[in-house]
């Protein structure tokens, strides 16, 4: 009788609801510069109205963390509900078709709008979750506490991990829920089980600049910085042990139980190189170079020449080890690497760690029975079945389940991941009411009184 109480109360509040995710869609949180503080006080405000408990924690220009509570009793079962509250820059305006702060509604069926997906529909499921297990004054023994955090889309040093550092104190955290767009269509709904580490390096080669007519008078910065692009490749001969936390065929094993039978999957994966390169991805170390620049006109020898590389790392691997697998490179190419760019010698390469996080993997998930408590009430709720995954990104989940905090954390949420930070990000709107759905009779299943 609850769970057909609280679906209804859903149903007959969903323009409510839609109207709510769209007022922050339309509030700006870019990040940068951040503007998180403007999102805050919607939430404050929403809480207030709803008697729950709330406080903003600010920190910069404009920027803020806030933290809810569902009750006062920390002393049950609690669970985490956590999402971000800024949102990547809207890039070239010309490639949207409406307006980035608009959260213009398409057919009844779609909401477009910066963030729809990563993760403002999210976050509004988990405060409007909290909002309906308090106004129905359920018989529960336990806690649900919500992290809307800031900076999640830079380095996450200001906001999950701030919080967890200094706000979750003794706090016993039974489960927790990053709500991030877990959609991976034509597939069900899923399950991220862990996720891959970040690691973003610069490469700075210092040559000797001379007159282009003379170039063998000076050492070209960015041929350098070209020979150490050509050997690249080596990192992997490096690590011939990657050991994955869940194989190739492991992953095509999850996500073959989501088809009628294993033939309609493997026609399926034969087909789709997208999810081909896909689960590469999730079982490899991926590099990618992604800026460079050198040169100051079009008819000197540069001297300097920088490019940034961007690693993915497996749960297996460590920066350290990337680091060290690039100065051996660098040395096998006769030059030396220093870590700052100082010294008397002419030619040489230095670098600079721009960003640096750990991967992260729930190792026991199989025998937990909360998780299976969520699978089931995703069944239910989405009407079909949904898979385990790994996401190929990194997320604020890492900092929940490297601290110790809570390993037992999962990614859930509304919105397709491949609509994240492209223009015309939406989300749909069945999808994000389902997903409200999904958080409230977890959380009321998960906490009531026995």
């Amino acid at each position: 009788m609850t769970e057909k109480l609280i679906l209804d109360y859903i149903e007959k509040h969903r323009d409510e609801f839609i109207n709510f995710l769209s007022k922050l869609i339309r509030t700006d949180s870019y990040n940068p510069p951040g503007n998180e503080l403007n999102l805050a006080l919607i939430i404050k405000d929403f809480f207030d109205k709803g008697n729950i408990h709330s406080e903003i924690f600010k920190f910069g220009d404009n920027r803020a963390n806030l933290i809810a509570y569902l009750n006062n009793n920390f002393n049950s079962k609690n669970i985490i509900f956590n999402g971000h509250m800024d949102v990547v820059p809207s890039g070239n305006l010309d490639e949207w078709k409406f307006p980035p702060l608009s959260a213009f509604k398409k057919r009844k069926k779609y909401i477009y709008g910066r963030g729809a997906a990563d993760m403002k529909g999210g976050l509004a499921a988990m405060i409007i979750s909290l909002k309906i297990l308090k106004t129905l004054d359920l018989n529960l023994d336990g806690n649900v506490i919500l992290h809307a955090v800031a900076d999640e889309e830079t380095t996450g040093d200001e906001g999950t991990e701030w919080i967890i550092k200094n706000k979750t104190n003794l706090l016993k955290c039974n489960f927790a829920i990053v709500g991030e767009p877990t959609s991976f269509n034509p597939l069900p709904k899923s399950i991220i089980l862990g996720e891959r580490g970040h690691l973003q390096i610069k490469i700075i080669a210092n040559g000797v600049s001379s007159h282009s007519s003379i170039p063998a008078m000076g050492k070209n910065a960015i041929y350098m910085i070209n020979e150490i692009i050509n050997n690249l490749d080596k990192i992997d001969s490096y690590f011939p042990d990657l050991n994955p936390p869940l194989s190739l065929e492991e992953l095509k094993e999850l996500v073959s139980k989501t088809f009628p039978n294993k033939q309609a999957f493997e026609k399926f994966y034969s087909e789709q190189k997208i999810m081909q390169n896909f689960l590469k991805a999730l079982t490899s170390l991926t590099k990618s170079v992604t800026i460079i620049k050198g040169g100051i006109k079009d008819n000197v020898i540069p001297d300097t020449c920088e490019m940034v590389i961007d690693f993915r790392l497996l749960p297996s691997q460590k920066s350290s080890d990337i680091i060290k697998a690039i100065k051996k490179i660098v040395n096998e190419l006769g030059y030396k690497m220093k870590d700052q760019l100082n010294g008397n010698e002419d030619i040489f390469f230095a670098y600079e760690i721009l960003l640096d996080k750990e991967a992260s993997y729930w190792e026991n998930w199989r025998d937990s029975e909360e998780l299976k408590l969520f699978y089931e009430v995703v069944k239910k709720v989405y009407t079909k079945e949904p898979f385990y995954f790994l996401y190929p990104a990194c997320s604020d989940a890492l900092y929940l389940r490297n601290s110790g905090f809570c390993t037992n954390t999962i990614l859930f949420g509304p919105g397709n991941a491949a609509s994240a930070h492209s223009s015309n990000e939406f989300i749909e709107i069945e999808d994000f009411i389902n997903s409200i759905k999904v958080y409230s009779l977890f959380a009321y299943n998960f906490i009531q009184k026995n």
